[in-house]
């Protein structure tokens, strides 16, 4: 059974070209329920630990960098098959193959700055809002 929470993050480069609005208004539109939602700022350590799961693999380094080389809009959003419906409005990874319309097809620039995080399973998208979020932060 699909679970109803996913979590997604607006990447710095999303938030420095006032994408947010933009962003946060096809997650709405696209029917999904903001439970909890903060704006920071991933220190090099933070984002070291919440992509742990790369570590090692070529693109980790440049990834913390670019993860906190400015503020992110983290979220975790609640809708029935939250993380498939999720994944299929932001689209791939890579932009490049993106389906029309897609939150990364309209806003991201490469395949690293790719707009916005999305939980890729029900079990990462606990785990990813435990990460950022404490019980008295959700609603």
């Amino acid at each position: 059974m699909a679970g109803k929470i996913t979590f997604t993050m607006i990447k710095p480069s999303a938030f420095r070209s006032n994408y947010t609005g933009g962003i946060l208004k096809m997650i709405n539109d696209a029917g999904f329920v903001i439970k909890a939602m903060k704006l920071t700022r991933l220190s090099k350590e933070q984002a070291g630990a919440f992509y742990e799961v790369h570590k090692g693999k070529p693109f980790y380094e440049s990834l913390v960098e670019f993860m906190s080389s400015g503020p992110i809009v983290a979220a975790m959003l609640e809708k029935e098959n939250a993380v498939d419906d999720f994944r299929t409005l932001i689209g791939a990874t890579n932009p490049a193959n993106a389906a029309e319309g897609t939150i990364r097809k309209l806003y991201a620039v490469s395949l690293q700055e790719n707009a916005v995080h999305g939980s890729d399973s029900d079990e990462n998208a606990n785990i990813e809002c435990d990460f950022f979020f404490s019980k008295i932060e959700i609603i």
